[in-house]
């Protein structure tokens, strides 16, 4: 279960996510880049235009889990915690090292797994599609302005929405 007493916090698209984003791509790549494929920013955050959760959501790709141990070996030396996939198939999550100067989630991807392809893919769709992203973002804000305190009801009032766009891909 979520931490649900939090506020959730959802704000209008800052140009500086793509900054950060970039940043921690390249310290990624400088210390996992033998070992991955990709890295790439996905979520709200990602999406210029869109309101969001100031927290850039970062996926790895990986070849295979084969790699999955070296991974998290050298994550954890750069201060992250790996936590499993937590509850979601074919997705490991990281927490991000304390006093890391941007929120961020953390997630290693197989190449061919559903969550990392559904990410970019709805990415993809909200990037090219206008319409779609002003209906989500104030989807969003409805969301966070009545489940101020409740992580899991906002997540949960995404879905439909979310997956009627991965249904038209």
């Amino acid at each position: 279960m979520a931490d649900n007493t939090r506020v959730i916090e959802v704000v209008p698209y800052n140009p500086e996510w793509r900054m950060h984003f970039e940043n921690m791509k390249e310290k990624l790549q400088n210390d996992l880049g033998d070992l991955i494929l990709a890295v790439e920013h996905v979520g709200s955050t990602s999406v210029e235009g869109l309101y969001a959760k100031p927290i850039i959501d970062v996926d790895i790709v990986m070849e295979s889990y084969d790699v999955l141990p070296a991974i998290i070996e050298r994550l954890e030396d750069a201060g992250y915690v790996y936590e499993g996939n937590l509850g979601v198939e074919g997705r490991e999550a990281f927490k991000a090292p304390e006093g890391s100067l941007v929120k961020h989630h953390l997630y290693e991807c197989p190449k061919d797994g559903k969550g990392y392809l559904e990410h970019i893919a709805f990415r993809d769709y909200l990037r090219a599609n206008e319409e779609a992203r002003r209906e989500y973002g104030l989807l969003k804000l409805r969301l966070a302005e009545q489940y101020r305190n409740d992580i899991d009801s906002y997540s949960l009032g995404k879905t439909a929405f979310v997956t009627s766009v991965l249904q038209r891909n």
